[in-house]
């Protein structure tokens, strides 16, 4: 599955993840189907759209 990030947020941010579940919780009122994931790489949580890739239907 193919993502495609909104925004990120680092993960050593004394409030954790909160900032991107606040940010995602916005978007997803404006009704963006959103998650937020965290990226061992970079080390931080990331607001993510999910895409689906061709071929893939909605179950």
């Amino acid at each position: 599955m193919r993502r495609t990030v909104l925004e990120t947020f680092p993960a050593g941010d004394p409030r954790g993840s909160r900032q991107a579940e606040e940010y995602a919780r916005r978007r997803r009122n404006e009704g963006l189907a959103v998650e937020v994931v965290m990226d061992l790489e970079s080390d931080a949580f990331l607001v993510v759209v999910p895409q689906q890739q061709s071929g893939e239907r909605d179950r």
